[in-house]
C-alpha cells in the first residue's frame, strides 16, 4: 500500500511543529517540506522533522494527500488561487495556519467549487523562539486550534472529522467558528494588542534619547507588557493587511477611547478615571488564568539571586537534575543591590510549577511568578 504524502509549505516554528505532531499519530506517512529558506529545509531534514525537501510545489501538491500552508497569509492566498488549475487528487485535504481567515476562505473558493476539500485553520500557539529548529511536538498541546469549514462544502462534517484525525497529534482543543467571527475575535484579542505594544515601544525611541535611563528601567513591567512587540514585522504587516477592515474599526475604537481618557485627564475627572481602571480590573480578573488563547502565554519565574560567578549554572543545574526544560533565560537589571533577578521562561504552567518547587527545595533563593 502506497504511503500517504503530507506536504507542508513553510517550515518555521509552526510548520515544523505540525510536522512533528502529524508524525506522532501517523508514523507511516511521508512528510515533504517546502520553504524558500534552504537552510530551514536542511535543518528540518537533519532533525528528522521532514522526510524530503523540495522546491517543486506544484508537483508535490499534485501527489499529496494532505497539504498544509504554514506560510504568510498573502502567499497562501496566491497559492490557493493558482491551485485551481493544478491536477490535485480528488481526495486531498488542503488547510492553512494563517492568523486571518476571511481572505483565506475567499481565496479557497475556486478549490471548493472544484470539489476539493479545504478547511481554514489557525493553531493558537507560539513560542519565544522561531525557526524550524524550535519546533516542538507538544507546542499546540491544550491550545485552541480554530477551524473555519466552508458553508458550501459537501460532507462538511466528514471533512472536519478527517481534519481532526490528521491533526490529532497536536493534542489541541478544536473549536469551529465562522471566518468573520475568527477575524473579529483575533483582531481584538491578538492583532490590536500587537499594534498597541509596537506603538508603545516606538514611542520610547525619542523618549529614551531625552531620558537615557528609560531603557534600563524598562527591564521591568514595561518590557513584559510589550514583549509581543518583538514579533516578526513581515508577518505582522501581512496580518494587518489581511484583516484590514476589522482593524480599521478596532483602531478607530481605541483612538476614541484614548480621546475620552485625554478628556478625563484634562478635566481632572477622578470619578471617570477611577471607573476606567475599575472596569478594566473587573474584566481582567474575570479572565481565565494561563489558558492558551489569542496571545502567546508567558510562563515566567523570577528568582532573586546573589551576584557571584556560577549562580546561573547552579540554578539551571537544579532544573536539569529534574529534567525541567527552560525555553528562555534573562537577567533583569533593575536593581542596584547585591541581588539580581533571574527570569526563567517555561513552555507551560506545569513546568513553571515544578521549577518553582525544585528551586525552593534546593536553595534559599526567593522565587515568584506573577
Amino acid at each position: 500500500m502506497e504511503k500517504k504524502r503530507v506536504v507542508i509549505i513553510g517550515l518555521g516554528l509552526i510548520g515544523g511543529s505540525i510536522a512533528l505532531a502529524i508524525r506522532k499519530k501517523h508514523p507511516a506517512v511521508t512528510i515533504i517540506g517546502i520553504d524558500l529558506d534552504q537552510k530551514q529545509l536542511k535543518i528540518a531534514c537533519a532533525l528528522g522533522i521532514i522526510d524530503e525537501a523540495s522546491n517543486e510545489i506544484k508537483k508535490e501538491a499534485e501527489n499529496a494527500d494532505l497539504i498544509v500552508f504554514s506560510c504568510p497569509v498573502k502567499a497562501t492566498e496566491t497559492f490557493l488561487t493558482q491551485m485551481v488549475s493544478w491536477s490535485l487528487k480528488p481526495t486531498v485535504l488542503v488547510t492553512d495556519t494563517g492568523s486571518t481567515k476571511g481572505s483565506i476562505m475567499d481565496a479557497a473558493a475556486g478549490l471548493l467549487a472544484k470539489g476539493i476539500h479545504f478547511i481554514g485553520a489557525h493553531p493558537m500557539a507560539g513560542s519565544h523562539k522561531s525557526g524550524v529548529q524550535a519546533a516542538k511536538v507538544d507546542l499546540f498541546e491544550n491550545a485552541y486550534y480554530l477551524i473555519t469549514p466552508a458553508d458550501n462544502q459537501p460532507d462538511s462534517q466528514a471533512v472536519v472529522e478527517e481534519f481532526k484525525q490528521w491533526f490529532d497529534g497536536t493534542a489541541s482543543k478544536f473549536l469551529i467558528l465562522s471566518p468573520a467571527e475568527h477575524d473579529q475575535i483575533t483582531g481584538m484579542l491578538s492583532h490590536l494588542p500587537h499594534i498597541i505594544a509596537a506603538s508603545l515601544v516606538n514611542q520610547t525611541t525619542d523618549f529614551s534619547v531625552k531620558y537615557p535611563l528609560a531603557k534600563r528601567l524598562a527591564a521591568g513591567g514595561f518590557r513584559d507588557m510589550t514583549r509581543i512587540a518583538s514579533s516578526d514585522p513581515t508577518m505582522w504587516t501581512d496580518i494587518l493587511l489581511s484583516n484590514n477592515q476589522v482593524l480599521i474599526q478596532l483602531v478607530t475604537n481605541w483612538r476614541d477611547e484614548m480621546s475620552q481618557l485625554l478628556e478625563m485627564l484634562e478635566s481632572n475627572d477622578s470619578k471617570a478615571i477611577y471607573h476606567f481602571f475599575d472596569q478594566a480590573k473587573e474584566t481582567r480578573d474575570a479572565m481565565p488564568i494561563h489558558k492558551e488563547g489569542a496571545l502567546p502565554a508567558f510562563f515566567d519565574l523570577f528568582i532573586d539571586v546573589p551576584d557571584y560567578p556560577g549562580v546561573i549554572s547552579e540554578v539551571t543545574g537544579y532544573l536539569a537534575q529534574e529534567k525541567i526544560s527552560v525555553i528562555n533565560l534573562k537577567i533583569l537589571e533593575t536593581r542596584e543591590e547585591i541581588n539580581g533577578i533571574l527570569q526563567l521562561t517555561f513552555q507551560n504552567q506545569e513546568d513553571l510549577k515544578q521549577a518553582k518547587s525544585c528551586i525552593q527545595k534546593n536553595s534559599s533563593y526567593h522565587c515568584y511568578n506573577k
